[in-house]
């Protein structure tokens, strides 16, 4: 690869005595990692299922090294029932090392096309919310789908700017994910196109964007909360550097640790002439460790204002509104929903998590869809599918991985099956892959057909 003469005397000037180890790097393949969904599994579960090599990842418990020149994880079915992320290495460092507990309310500000917000929504395993923002609505479409596959239940989709949200939720959150967008300089290696966006998009472009997202980050986040920022870019100006023009305008804030022990390098603050707290941040290097070039640092907020502990709500949708809902529900599911937050927009039925108000926002998911509401019949959604457990269906069929059953399933196609008449869980293993519909024996295809394998 020939990367950019500007680049190389930058860094060169940087690793100094490193300089060659890390242009070694670039011989050498790269790396793939995959990452359990502990909604749905275990990574011990998970690596006995998938039948191929996995080796763990350092600063990640659920991750996992697989040889991607040798297998296609995502032809698994268990990928489409949302046992497992693919995600690169050293991208599972930001989630892995923010401390997401149950209850939190996390905010991922630049969150398409997923792999973040999944991480932190299974920390949170259903409690609390988690807003999962990016500005592109074309990539909040990838978003949406991979929040779905996860069977994330208490997870707000907006697209809107950083600005926009913090005007409307000040002091809202506890746990905000920054993971910013960056002159890419960590993914060369992966990916060429990388470094022609390099060249268009420099540092000094970058750091525009950067230091308007710290900003409103810091008008959403309470006191005591943490903000984790992370890049894909090796520039100090972006990192270190930064986050130290962050503090000295905000000097309520303080580096947290990394635990040195996972393997991530120190932070470089004499890069850029960094306060020295900065070493505590994390780096991670192609020459170092088996992953790409990231770079992640833990800021905690010590003063401002309070969390809010109300907030706008929704209106609840009537109950003689839902009642096509409940008749699906206690004909199909075994699944109490009396505590749910309820609402219908344009016949869409949604649980929306801590009945959030977003009047005012472009949502494109304000909770877990349930499904539409149709004349005199509910038809449940594939979310609704995904989020649920093959306990919690009254009526399933559960096919083997390797069945032409499920291959044709996962097609789209209809087809004789041995169950009662009605709305069916389909399963692979245990786990839910969609509905389908039973009359007579007949199985009609209910997969959501966007989602077809071919």
């Amino acid at each position: 690869m020939e990367l950019p003469i500007e680049y190389t005397k930058k860094m060169q000037k940087l690793l100094g005595d490193e300089y060659n180890a890390y242009l070694e790097s670039f011989t050498q393949g790269r790396y793939y990692g995959l990452r359990a969904n502990t909604l749905k599994t275990t990574p011990e579960e998970l690596k006995q299922k998938l039948g191929f090599e996995l080796e763990p990842i350092p600063w990640c418990t659920e991750g996992f090294y697989y040889n991607g020149d040798e297998v296609r994880p995502s032809k698994s079915p268990y990928y489409n029932a949302g046992l497992f992320y693919i995600q690169e290495p050293s991208a599972m460092s930001t989630g892995a090392l923010l401390p997401v507990e149950k209850g939190d309310r996390v905010l991922d500000l630049c969150a398409a096309p997923g792999g973040k917000s999944t991480q932190a929504a299974a920390k949170l395993g259903g409690e609390g919310i988690i807003v999962s923002n990016d500005i592109s609505a074309s990539r909040c479409k990838a978003l949406l789908k991979n929040i779905e596959v996860c069977g994330v239940k208490n997870c707000v989709i907006t697209n809107e700017s950083p600005e926009k949200l913090a005007d409307k939720l000040p002091h809202f959150f506890n746990k905000i994910i920054v993971d910013a967008p960056c002159s890419g300089e960590g993914m060369f290696r992966k990916d060429e196109e990388a470094v022609k966006s390099w060249e268009t998009h420099k540092t000094d472009f970058c750091q525009g964007l950067q230091r308007e997202i710290l900003h409103h980050a810091d008008r959403l986040l309470a006191k005591g909360g943490i903000i984790a920022y992370s890049t894909c870019t090796f520039a100090p100006e972006e990192n270190e550097g930064m986050l130290n023009e962050f503090i000295k305008k905000h000097p309520y804030y303080r580096v947290l640790e990394i635990d040195s022990s996972l393997g991530l390098d120190r932070g470089r603050p004499e890069w850029s002439g960094a306060d020295g707290q900065f070493i505590k941040a994390g780096r991670l290097w192609p020459h170092k460790i088996h992953g790409e070039g990231h770079f992640i640092c833990l800021l905690q907020k010590t003063d401002g204002e309070e969390m809010l502990s109300v907030y706008e709500k929704e209106e609840k949708a009537d109950k003689k509104a839902l009642e096509d809902f409940y008749a699906f529900a206690d004909a199909y599911l075994n699944v109490d929903l009396s505590d749910k937050h309820l609402f219908i927009h344009n016949g869409k039925v949604l649980a929306v998590p801590l009945g959030l108000g977003l009047k005012g926002l472009r949502v494109m998911r304000s909770g877990l869809y349930l499904g539409e509401l149709k004349t005199k019949r509910f038809e449940p959604s594939q979310a609704l599918a995904m989020a649920l457990t093959k306990e919690q269906a009254k009526l399933t069929v559960d096919f083997a991985p390797d069945s032409p059953e499920l291959a044709r399933y996962m097609r789209g196609e209809s087809f004789n099956v041995d169950c009662k008449d009605g709305w069916v869980l389909v399963c692979t293993d245990g786990y839910p892959l969609g509905w389908g519909k039973v009359q007579k024996g007949r199985l009609k295809n209910k997969y959501l057909s966007s989602w077809f394998v071919k």
